[in-house]
Formats: structure tokens, sequence, C-alpha cells
């Protein structure tokens, strides 16, 4: 950060979340990693929380719940989780969870499963009070919601709504390649770029400490080389906030555009990421130009020569990445309708300058059909 002259000021904070008690990773880790973690946690008797398509489609939720089975801890499997995290299947999970008469949950997925699954844990405590229950995360995307301690979901009137506490954080996280393989190609790449919707929204939203934004930067040199899972980690390392909200513009678009209209996590990223670095390098602060520029640096780029060239080169090399993936959408094609556009940016800059509004609406308003 700066003073009022304009001199760079290092002082901060940090500190991980409480809940965290390891992180594994590597090909085949999940069949030690598990039987390590669940004594640690004094986990008895496990939840499985997932989705539909993960468990019926693949292999991966049967072979966690055999690891499960052989030490003696499994209970039950939950799969009714769907995109957005509905709210309907939180309330059948914690119902699922008693039922089974569970003491740890593991979450399979991607962000919906893994944030539903915090958001079970944090109804549990709501309702029952005592300790928060322990959380598992075993993530089969690149959304890295395991690294946060804010759970969003879908409300009953369909809007992205989020409860946060540190203790709902998961202890423990397991990154094992091998249970990525299933996971469908647009999905894992479209979550890829929501790794580096994180890495690059974190270099300016001022809230990660020094040593995450150097992190970042080494996030975005390996998501652009597709060097997937720890990158993800790294883009969204874990942080103890006051209070949750959306890393920046790009995130807080997405929120009003994926569970209204139907839009995945990860596409949002795909839609909205380059055009919000592009607006960046004409109202962002000095301090948060800097920062994205200095991203040319690690991803090998040649400097422009000026500092808002160089952030506008960023974002014309993500956009870059997102139509080299085959990922390019726009927000008709999930008939977003135009007459919202308004709204959507308005409720995006809830809490910030106003005076914004018109160019966040140009900026929907570029990526609303194909150029």
């Amino acid at each position: 950060m700066a003073d009022p002259n304009g001199n760079s000021v290092l002082h901060g904070s940090y500190a991980y979340h409480d809940t965290l008690k390891g992180v594994y990773y590597g090909p085949g880790c999940i069949r030690t990693a598990l039987p390590k973690l669940l004594p640690i946690l004094n986990g008895s008797k496990a939840l499985i929380v997932t989705g539909k398509s993960l468990r019926e489609k693949t292999n991966v939720v049967s072979n966690v719940e055999g690891i499960l089975r052989d030490i003696g801890v499994f209970g039950a499997t939950f799969s009714e989780i769907g995109q957005h995290a509905p709210i309907q299947g939180i309330v059948r999970g914690v119902e699922a969870f008693r039922a089974a008469g569970a003491d740890i949950v593991i979450s399979i997925g991607g962000g919906s499963p893994i944030d539903a699954t915090k958001a079970i844990v944090y109804r549990l405590h709501e309702e029952d009070g005592g300790k928060f229950v322990n959380h598992i995360a075993i993530p089969t995307t690149l959304s890295a919601a395991e690294y946060t301690s804010g759970a969003g979901y879908t409300n009953e009137q369909g809007n992205k709504v989020a409860v946060n506490d540190p203790m709902i954080a998961p202890a423990g996280i397991i990154l094992d390649a091998e249970l990525t393989v299933a996971t469908p190609d647009e999905l894992w790449l479209s979550t890829g770029l929501r790794a580096v919707d994180h890495a690059v929204e974190n270099l300016y939203n001022g809230r990660p400490p020094l040593p995450l934004k150097v992190l970042c930067y080494a996030a975005l040199a390996d998501l652009f080389t597709q060097k997937l899972l720890i990158a993800a980690w790294m883009s969204l390392w874990p942080l103890q906030l006051e209070k949750y909200r959306p890393l920046g513009l790009s995130h807080s678009i997405g929120h009003k555009l994926g569970a209204t209209y139907g839009i995945p996590h990860g596409i949002t990223s795909c839609l909205t990421l380059a055009s919000v670095v592009l607006l960046k390098a004409d109202i962002g602060s000095e301090e948060d130009k800097v920062a994205l520029a200095g991203a040319l640096f690690y991803l090998k780029e040649p400097s422009t020569g000026s500092v808002v060239g160089d952030v506008k080169r960023l974002g014309t090399m993500i956009d870059e990445l997102v139509h080299s993936l085959g990922l390019h959408r726009t927000l008709a094609s999930y008939n977003v309708p135009r007459a919202n556009l308004a709204t959507i940016a308005k409720l995006a800059l809830a809490g910030d300058d106003p005076a914004y509004q018109p160019k966040v609406e140009a900026l929907l308003e570029s990526i609303y059909e194909a150029q």
C-alpha cells in the first residue's frame, strides 16, 4: 500500500484459518491422506457431500467410499448438491448428516459441493451450538473454494448469498490429481480461469499481505502454462478475513450472473475477467495498476513501456487465453436480458463508487454479444 505522498508503506498482518490441520497433495495421495487426517480431526463416521453427476458418472466417489469403509468410518453419501449450491440441498444435507449419525463431513467436487458443505457446517453449529463440525475438502476442479471461510449458495429467491465464519473453513484439504481425470474438460479449464481470476483480483484488492501477492504472481505463471492444482492453491492462499466479500469486480459481477442466469462459476470468470482488467487500466488506483502490471514479468512477457499499457496487455493475454481454450462465451448465449445490464452493474458495485456504474454497464455491453 502507499501513504498520501505515494510512498510505499509495508505493514499489515496475516493469519491462517484456525481450522486448517493439513493440505496433502500428489497423485494417489487420497489413499494415505484420509487415514492420516481422520484421527487428527477425531472423525469416526463421515458423511460425503457431493453432486449427482460426480457420483453417478465417475468412480471418484465410490473410490473414496471404499477407503472410508476400509478404515471403518463410512457413514453415508449425500449427492443432492446442484450448481451454485441451492439452499434446498443444504437443508437436506443437514438432515442427511443427522440421519447418518456422522461427526465429520467430506466434500468431493467443485465449488458448489465444497461451499454447500461449509454452509451445512454453519447451519449445524447454528442449530446445535458447541464445536463446529470438521470438514475435509477433496476438490476435483480448480475453483479453490476449499481455501476460504465463506460459503456462497443460492437462496429461495434464486439470489447468490453467503455465510462466513473462520471455523467453517475446511480442516483438511486433499489435492489428488488422479481424482480430477474424470472432470469434464470445459469444467476443468473454466475453473482454471477462475483461479486466474483469484490471482489477478488478489493483486489489486488490498487484502492479501505482500508474501501472498508474490504467490499470486507465481500462480499466474503456472496457470498460464497449465500447472494447475497447486497453482489454484497459490491463487487463493488461506487467509483469515474479518468479513467475507467478493475478491474484486470480476467476482462481484460473476456472483450477480451465476446463480440468477445459470452460468457456471468458471464461465463467469471467462466472461468478465479480461474486461475487468482492461477497465482497471482506466479506473484503478496507481497502486492497483502497478500490481497488475507486475504480472507481465512473471508471465515472461515484455513490458510495453508504461504501467497502463502493461495492464492492458495483461487483459489482452487473459482474453487470448480464454479464446485459445475454447471458452469464449457471451451473456446473450446464456439468455441474460439486455434490459437487466444496468441492474447487474448496480448490484455488482454495491458498496463501491456508484460513479463507475456507466463504465461497468459498458463492460457488460461489451461481453453481451460476440465481438
